[in-house]
C-alpha cells in the first residue's frame, strides 16, 4: 500500500481516485447481449451461459431433486450457522418496517401514506470464485418480509452445471423457489424482459462485478428498478494508538481479497502504528489461499496519514466508502460526524466480515462513492410508499382558492378549472 504523508486537500481527489477500467467494451457487450436474449429468450441464455461460463444447460431452472441434493450436501454446521445470521438479519430488517402515516387538519382534509410491496423481484447472487449464499439472506429475507409476491434468483452454474449448494439450501430457507442457472448479463437481460423460464421483474437487487453493474444499469434503460449501483467492493479504516494491528490488518485483508478491482483504504493521524500494521499484514497475507488476488488489491490501495481526526473525518466524507471501520478512541463521537458511508462498523471488535454475514445489517451497499447519495439495501428498497388524500367540500372550499390562483399562474387552466368546477358545483364560485 502506497502511503501519503499529510496531503493537501487538493490532492485528495487524485489519491482516493478508484481504480479505474474502461467500460466502453462492456457497455456495447451488454447491448448485445440484451439485444439477443429479448429476442431468443432461453436460448440466448444457454448460449451465452456456454460462451461465458462454459457449460451446457439444459434447463435453466432448479428442479426439486437439486434442492434435496443441496439439502444433503450442506453440513449441519453451516446450517446452522447460516440460521442465526437469517435470524439477526429478519429481526434488524423487520424493525425497519415503518407504520402508515396519517394527518388531518381536522377541517375536511385528510392525508396518509401507506406501504407496498413491489410485486416481482430478481435477485442476482454472485457464484463465481466466491459463491455469495450470504447475498441469498440480504436480499430474499427484506424481499419476503415485504410481501413480495414474486422473487426470483439468478446465480451462474459451476462447470458441472450445478448450483453451490450452499445457495439453494438457503434459497430454500429463506422460501425462495424460483433459482435459474444463469449468471453474468444474460441474466440481467433475462430478469429485464422475461424468458420462457425466467419471468420478467419490476427491479433488480444484488451485488456483481462490472459485467453486472453494466448490466444493471442498462436494465434501467428498459423500466427496470435496480437497487443500488454496487461494483467492487471497497473499505476504509481510520484507526488511532487504541487500534490493534493485527486487527487493522485483517479488515484491510478481508476486503483485499474479495476480487482484482477491490480497494482498501487506512486513514491515521499516528503514524507511529504502521510498521505494526504493514508487518502484520504481510504475515497474514502469507498465509492466505488467495493471496495473489490480495497482492494485487494491494497495490492500487492507499494509506493516508493525515494531521489530526477532524481532517480524517473529512477524509472519510470525501471518500464515501461502502465499509467504513473506525478503530479509534471515542469511536462513537467520530462516527457522529460520519456524512457519507455505506455501513459503518465502530471499535475493535466490529470487523466489517460480521455485516457480511451475521450481525443483521445489510451488505448490499453502495460503492464507488455512491455513498454520497445512496443508501444500502434495506425494506424499504422493497416497498413503494403511496399517499392518498380525501377532501370534503369544506376541505375543498378552504383550499380551492390558493390551488386555482397557483395553477393559473403556472398557465394550467385545465388543473384550475378542475377545482373550479367543483366549487361552482356546490354554488360558491
Amino acid at each position: 500500500m502506497k502511503t501519503f504523508y499529510y496531503p493537501q486537500r487538493e490532492q485528495w481527489g487524485e489519491i482516493l481516485a478508484r481504480p479505474t477500467q474502461d467500460n466502453g467494451d462492456i457497455a456495447c457487450t451488454c447491448e448485445k447481449i440484451f439485444a439477443q436474449v429479448r429476442a431468443d429468450g432461453d436460448t440466448a441464455v444457454r448460449h451465452f451461459t456456454k460462451k461465458y461460463d462454459r457449460v451446457d444447460i439444459t434447463d435453466l431452472r432448479v428442479n426439486e431433486e437439486e434442492f434435496a441434493m443441496a439439502e444433503e450436501a450442506v453440513s449441519e454446521e453451516l446450517k446452522n450457522a447460516i440460521r442465526l445470521a437469517a435470524a439477526n438479519i429478519e429481526a434488524f430488517h423487520r424493525a425497519q418496517i415503518s407504520e402508515p402515516v396519517e394527518w388531518s387538519d381536522g377541517r375536511g382534509l385528510r392525508c396518509r401514506q401507506e406501504t407496498r410491496p413491489i410485486e416481482s423481484v430478481g435477485l442476482y447472487v454472485p457464484g463465481g470464485t466466491a459463491p455469495l449464499f450470504s447475498t441469498v439472506l440480504m436480499l430474499a429475507i427484506p424481499a419476503r418480509l415485504a410481501g413480495c409476491r414474486e422473487i426470483v434468483l439468478c446465480t451462474p452454474p459451476a462447470a458441472d452445471g450445478s448450483i453451490n449448494p450452499a445457495i439453494l439450501w438457503t434459497a430454500r430457507l429463506c422460501d425462495v423457489e424460483r433459482v435459474y442457472k444463469a449468471g453474468g448479463i444474460q441474466a440481467v437481460a433475462a430478469m429485464t424482459f422475461g424468458t420462457q423460464s425466467i419471468p420478467a421483474v419490476c427491479k433488480i437487487f444484488g451485488p456483481g462485478n462490472r459485467y453486472v453493474t453494466a448490466a444493471k444499469q442498462l436494465a434501467t434503460a428498459h423500466g427496470v428498478a435496480i437497487d443500488i449501483p454496487a461494483g467492487p467492493s471497497e473499505v476504509m479504516v481510520v484507526a488511532d494508538r487504541s487500534a490493534i494491528p493485527a486487527f487493522v490488518a485483517a479488515d484491510l485483508l478481508s476486503q483485499a481479497e474479495h476480487s482484482a478491482d477491490s480497494q482498501v483504504v487506512l486513514v491515521t493521524w499516528t503514524p507511529e502504528i504502521l510498521p505494526a500494521v504493514e508487518a502484520e499484514t504481510e504475515r497474514q497475507l502469507a498465509l492466505l489461499p488467495r493471496r495473489e488476488m490480495a497482492e494485487g488489491v494491494l497495490r492500487h490501495s492507499r494509506t493516508i496519514v493525515v494531521r489530526d481526526r477532524a481532517e480524517a473525518l473529512s477524509v472519510v466524507n470525501e471518500y464515501a466508502p461502502e465499509h467504513l471501520i473506525i478503530s479509534a478512541e471515542d469511536y462513537d463521537d467520530f462516527a457522529d460526524g460520519v456524512l457519507n458511508a455505506g455501513s459503518v462498523f465502530l471499535g475493535n471488535y466490529s470487523p466489517e466480515s460480521v455485516g457480511d454475514y451475521a450481525a443483521g445489517t445489510n451488505h448490499t451497499l453502495p460503492t464507488a462513492g455512491w455513498a454520497r447519495a445512496y443508501s444500502g439495501v434495506n425494506m424499504d428498497a422493497f416497498v413503494k410508499k403511496i399517499t392518498f388524500q380525501e377532501l370534503t367540500r369544506e376541505g375543498l372550499e378552504r383550499l380551492g382558492a390558493a390551488v386555482v390562483t397557483m395553477a393559473e399562474n403556472e398557465q394550467l387552466t385545465a388543473h384550475a378549472n378542475a377545482v373550479a368546477i367543483r366549487l361552482g358545483e356546490y354554488g360558491t364560485e
